[in-house]
């Protein structure tokens, strides 16, 4: 079986989800497992080439984990014919600029969401890969999640009948920085650096949406700034400029409505950190990042609403698992696969920038939802 190497250019790789999910769980993943197989039973390695701003960051990083490649100039690593792909993971202010380099270089680009901090420059760079004739991908990592597998299964056999509604809420605390350190980086919070939970999570919900019940038809949606002021990595106070918390609401087509809550600011009294439940006419579902359970209208209880006498049974007793049926491996390994893939053998990869740009437009209509107070028509892109 042959075994070919393709250089992969990374940039972002000193932020927490570049290292831990893109480089560690998923380029070095593929490579541990000896690449990724082709359709001809061949198998392609990737050779990292660790990219940044801060050439310490790199070279720790690479010195960790064996990378011989890492460097501060993003145009030479551009200009090494080898390097066939270009990923980014930088923070979003920082992407439109580089990933045109990349398309006007001739590499095929893979991208963190949002692609861009508004729709026009997300559609811009669909545009340009599109002329330039480079294939082009975004993540949306939470369609491999076990759970979202298990619910899709669902979908795919009919479980759910006429699917009526989606309720989403995802969130966690995140600490503000001055007794405990926040668990994600300031930038999250200022919304002239590309911050703010709407930009962050919108793109996420509308390739949840749009892949399992249907496209976005309208959103409306309340953006709040729970926590005015928060403390930086530095130790420094600063004014929190962009919304830690969203609270939408989408109408798909089909007339399903679904909706989802977004916050940093709220305590966890979930089993996961992310649930969607969907009530079908047939039957309900509640899905998390790994679990799924199930309650058929055939076996609904007929619950009776009386304040005056306490409740004796567990509502969540009368839901039951859905198995596994399979082995889940890395959400995002699993998309890098893919995109190679289409990279070199043009298999089927819809998540591309195009995509991505409707994820960014709901996030822009999201915002001016919040701010006009008021419900917004989604144009098709």
């Amino acid at each position: 079986m042959s075994v070919r190497t393709i250089g992969v250019v990374m940039n972002g790789v000193t932020g927490r989800m570049g290292y831990r999910q893109h480089l560690v769980r998923s380029v070095l993943a593929i490579n541990e497992q000896g690449g990724v197989t082709l359709a001809g039973g061949g198998k392609v390695k990737l050779r990292p080439v660790l990219v940044g701003r801060n050439a310490d960051k790199l070279a720790d990083i690479a010195t960790k984990h064996g990378i011989p490649d890492h460097t501060t100039d993003l145009d030479a690593a551009l200009a090494d014919p080898d390097n066939l792909i270009y990923f980014d993971a930088q923070v979003t202010s920082a992407r439109v600029k580089a990933v045109l380099k990349a398309i006007e270089a001739g590499k095929h680009v893979y991208a963190e969401k949002p692609t861009a901090e508004s729709a026009q420059e997300a559609v811009a760079l669909a545009e340009a890969a599109a002329a330039k004739g480079v294939k082009n991908g975004v993540v949306q990592d939470k369609l491999f999640l076990p759970g979202l597998l298990k619910l899709k299964r669902l979908i795919d056999g009919g479980f759910f009948g006429r699917v009526l509604s989606v309720r989403g809420e995802f969130g966690y605390w995140v600490f503000e920085g001055d007794w405990q350190e926040a668990q994600r980086p300031s930038w999250n919070y200022r919304r002239e650096d590309g911050g703010g939970i709407v930009l962050d999570m919108f793109p996420h919900w509308h390739y949840v949406l749009e892949n399992l019940f249907g496209r976005v038809r309208s959103v409306y949606a309340q953006a709040v700034t729970h926590i005015p002021s928060r403390v930086d990595e530095q130790g420094n106070a600063y004014q929190a400029t962009a919304d830690d918390a969203a609270y939408g609401i989408f109408e798909l087509d089909g007339g399903v409505v679904a909706q989802i809550n977004s916050s940093w600011t709220v305590r966890v009294n979930r089993d996961e950190l992310v649930e969607f439940q969907v009530d079908g006419t047939h039957g309900s579902a509640v899905a998390g990042l790994r679990n799924c359970r199930v309650q058929h209208r055939s076996a609904t209880p007929k619950p009776v609403w009386n304040p005056d006498l306490p409740v004796t049974a567990r509502f969540r007793d009368d839901w039951q698992e859905v198995p596994d049926n399979g082995e889940f491996d890395n959400g995002f390994k699993i998309q890098w696969e893919g995109f190679v893939r289409h990279v070199l053998e043009d298999a089927p990869f819809p998540n591309d920038f195009a995509s991505g740009a409707r994820g960014v437009q709901l996030a822009e209509l999201g915002l001016r939802s919040s701010a006009e107070g008021r419900r917004i028509e989604v144009p098709g892109l």
